[in-house]
C-alpha cells in the first residue's frame, strides 16, 4: 500500500462484518482498548442477527476526540470477513476508506465501494487455519494489520493483545501474540511498515471514563438507590440487565432471580416489594405484554415497582435484535382500568443511570409502577461516559410508617384518603399493620368493595397520585436556537443522532431548537410550551405510527405544528439521513 501523504485521524468510524460467530466484536474489542488509550470519546454499536450463530452480523466503533452518541455517516475503515460485508456497508465506506478484504472465500464485490477507497485483500481465514490450525486466529491476524494502517506501534499493539486476553490461560494469551506478530508480516508484505500507515490515530488527554451500556447503567443505579430485589427472564435485548444484577446484587444483600415466565418475574417482584425490598423487572414488548396483569395489580394495590421495557422491533417476536419504539402507547395506556403510572425515557448511559435511581424513588412515593422506556440501543450500545457520582444519589423512603408510628395510631386503614391520594403505608408483619392486598376494589380498610361512591373515591384517590410530583419529574434536555421557528424531538436512541444532525442543519443555514424529553408520562408543562413556542416541531421516533406525535398532541400539544419523521426498518437514524429529512421537509413547504 503505497502511501502519499499521512492522514490525522480524530473521528474513526470502524465496521468489523460477516458472518454470526466470525469474532467480529473481538477486533472492535481489540481497537476499543487501543482508542481509550489515546483518550478517545468511544460508542459501540452492532448490528446482529437473531440466531446463535451464522446471518450477517457487524460490530461498529467509533472513536472520536469529542463525545458521540451515535454510529457516523460514514465507514473509515471496513474489515470484511465476506462479500456479503461489502454488499451491504459499501455505500456507506468514505471515499478516502480503507477495506480490508478477507479474500479466502473470492475476490471483493468491488462494484459496492468508491472507486477512490483502498481495498486491502488478505486471505484472513485461510491463512489462520493453514498456518495456525483455528479460524477464529484470524482476528488477531487483522488486529495486527490494522494497528499498521492506524500507525500504531507494534509495542502498544501487542500490549494492548495482551490486555484483552488477560484472563485467559498462559499458553493462550502466547497463541494469540504470535498470531499478531504474523499479522504484523503481512502487514509489511502489503508495504505496511511499523510507523508508516496511510493514518495517524490522534491522541489526547486521557480522562477518567467508563465504557458501559445502558441495560448496565440501569442495573448500577437500581443498586445505588438501594435495589434488593430484581426477577427477569431473558428476552433480547434486557437481558444483561438481569446478568448485570445476578453478578452484583448478592454482594449487596440482594438477590436477582430468572424466573421461568414474565408472568412469573413480576409476580415475584410485586411480592418482594410488599416485603420492603426496592424491587425491579425488565423485559422487552412481548414479555411487558405478558406483564401487563401484574402492572395493573401494582396499580391497583398501590405497590412500588419498576419496570424497564427495552424496546425492540415488533409486533409480536418481530426483530429482537433490532430497535424501535413501538411500545410507548402500551407502557402508557397499557393494563385494564385506570391508574396512575410514570414513564420516563433515557437517552445516554448517565440517563439510564440516574433515571433508574429517580424510578425507584418515585415508585417509593408513589406506591405503584414507573416505567422506564428504553429501546435497543440505548439499552445494548455502549459509549464511554465520566463515572458516576455515587456520593450525589439520595435514596427517599415515601411516605412509610414505622413500628412506633402505627402503635401511636387509634387505627391502621392502609388505604386511607389523603389530599394528595399518598396514603401511609405500614410494611406487612408491622405489629398493628395488618391489611389486605387484592386486585379487587377495596375501601379504605383494604376490605373488597363494589360501593358506587366508595369506587369514585378510591379512583379519583389513586389519579390524585401522580399530580403531586410534576414539578420533581426529571426534565428535558434542551440544545440548539432557543429561538428557532423549526423544532426536532426525540427520544432514547435518537438523542444522538438529533445532537449531530442540529450541527450540520446549522452549518446548513437551518437553525433548530431540540428536545429530549426525559419523562414521557404524565407530559411535563415544558415539552408541551416547546411546540407552542416553535412553529414546526419535526417529531423524530422509530415506529410506524407517530405514536410519540400523537401522544403530545392527546395533552394539548398543537396538532399542526407536529410533522413526524419516522422509521422502523431496524436500523438507526445517521445523522446525515436525519438532517437531510428535515430540509427536504423544509423545501417542500417553498
Amino acid at each position: 500500500m503505497k502511501v502519499e501523504t499521512r492522514r490525522s485521524i480524530t473521528d474513526l468510524n470502524v465496521m468489523v462484518a460477516g458472518q454470526g460467530g466470525d469474532g467480529s466484536l473481538t477486533v472492535v474489542k481489540l481497537l476499543g482498548i487501543l482508542l481509550a488509550r489515546r483518550g478517545l470519546h468511544m460508542y459501540i454499536a452492532r448490528n446482529i442477527p437473531s440466531r446463535t450463530r451464522g446471518g450477517h452480523a457487524a460490530a461498529l466503533l467509533r472513536g472520536s476526540i469529542v463525545p458521540r452518541q451515535c454510529v457516523g455517516d460514514r465507514i473509515d475503515l471496513l474489515v470484511a470477513f465476506d462479500g456479503e460485508a461489502i454488499e451491504k456497508a459499501g455505500e456507506r465506506v468514505s471515499p478516502e476508506g480503507v477495506v480490508l478484504y478477507d479474500t479466502s472465500a473470492g475476490p471483493a464485490p468491488g462494484a459496492c465501494l468508491p472507486d477512490s477507497a483502498t481495498v486491502i485483500a488478505i486471505p484472513f481465514a485461510r491463512l489462520a487455519v493453514r498456518d495456525h490450525r483455528r479460524d477464529l486466529f484470524k482476528n488477531s491476524l487483522v488486529f495486527g494489520v490494522l494497528t499498521r494502517i492506524l500507525g500504531v506501534d507494534d509495542d502498544e499493539a501487542r500490549d494492548v493483545l495482551r490486555e484483552l486476553f488477560l484472563r485467559l490461560p498462559a499458553e493462550a494469551i502466547e497463541a494469540n501474540a504470535r498470531v499478531l506478530e504474523a499479522g504484523f508480516a503481512l502487514a509489511d508484505d502489503h508495504d505496511l511498515a511499523a510507523g508508516a500507515g496511510p493514518w495517524l490515530l490522534d491522541r489526547v488527554e486521557r480522562e477518567d471514563r467508563i465504557l458501559i451500556s445502558g441495560n448496565e447503567a440501569i442495573g448500577l443505579g437500581f443498586l445505588a438507590a438501594g435495589g434488593r430485589f430484581y426477577a427477569g427472564y431473558p428476552i433480547t435485548p434486557a437481558t444483561e440487565i438481569l446478568s448485570f444484577l445476578a453478578s452484583h446484587l448478592p454482594r449487596f444483600g440482594g438477590v436477582a432471580i430468572q424466573a421461568e415466565d414474565e408472568l412469573a418475574a413480576i409476580n415475584m417482584a410485586i411480592g418482594a416489594a410488599l416485603r420492603n425490598p426496592r424491587a425491579m423487572t425488565a423485559s422487552s414488548g412481548p414479555g411487558i405484554s405478558l406483564m401487563q396483569e401484574g402492572v395493573s395489580q401494582a396499580g391497583s394495590a398501590e405497590i412500588p415497582l419498576v419496570i424497564v421495557d427495552c424496546q425492540r422491533a415488533g409486533p409480536s417476536t418481530g426483530m429482537p435484535t433490532k430497535p424501535e419504539q413501538s411500545d410507548l402507547n402500551m407502557l402508557v395506556h397499557g393494563g385494564n382500568g385506570d391508574f396512575p403510572r410514570i414513564v420516563l425515557a433515557p437517552g445516554d448511559p448517565p440517563d439510564c443511570f440516574q433515571l433508574a435511581v429517580t424510578a425507584v424513588n418515585l415508585s417509593q412515593q408513589l406506591q405503584g409502577p414507573v416505567y422506564i422506556a428504553l429501546d435497543q440501543a440505548v439499552a445494548q450500545d455502549s459509549c464511554t461516559v465520566e463515572p458516576f457520582d455515587m456520593g450525589s444519589v439520595a435514596v427517599t423512603e415515601g411516605r412509610r410508617l414505622s413500628p412506633a408510628e402505627v402503635a401511636a395510631r387509634p387505627e391502621y386503614r392502609r388505604y386511607l384518603v389523603t389530599d394528595d391520594g399518598i396514603s401511609p403505608w405500614a410494611l406487612p408483619g408491622t405489629p398493628g399493620g395488618m391489611s389486605l392486598v387484592t386486585g379487587n376494589e377495596r375501601n379504605d380498610w383494604g376490605h373488597v368493595s363494589s360501593d358506587p361512591r366508595n369506587r369514585a373515591i378510591m379512583v379519583d384517590k389513586r389519579m390524585r397520585k401522580v399530580e403531586c410530583f410534576h414539578d420533581d419529574l426529571p426534565a428535558g434536555r434542551q440544545w440548539g436556537d432557543r429561538d428557532a421557528v423549526v423544532g426536532l424531538i426525540g427520544i432514547g436512541m435518537e438523542l444522538g443522532v438529533m445532537q449531530e444532525a442540529s450541527e450540520r442543519l446549522a452549518d446548513a443555514g437551518l437553525a433548530v431548537s431540540c428536545l429530549q424529553p426525559r419523562t414521557l408520562w404524565p407530559v411535563p408543562g415544558e415539552t408541551i410550551e416547546f411546540v407552542r413556542r416553535r412553529e414546526r416541531i419535526y417529531v423524530v421516533e422509530h415506529n410506524a405510527e407517530g405514536q410519540l406525535a400523537h401522544l403530545l398532541a392527546s395533552v394539548g400539544a398543537p396538532h399542526d405544528r407536529l410533522r413526524g419523521i419516522l422509521r422502523y426498518d431496524g436500523l438507526p437514524f445517521l445523522p446525515s439521513e436525519l438532517a437531510d429529512r428535515v430540509i427536504r421537509a423544509e423545501e417542500a413547504r417553498s
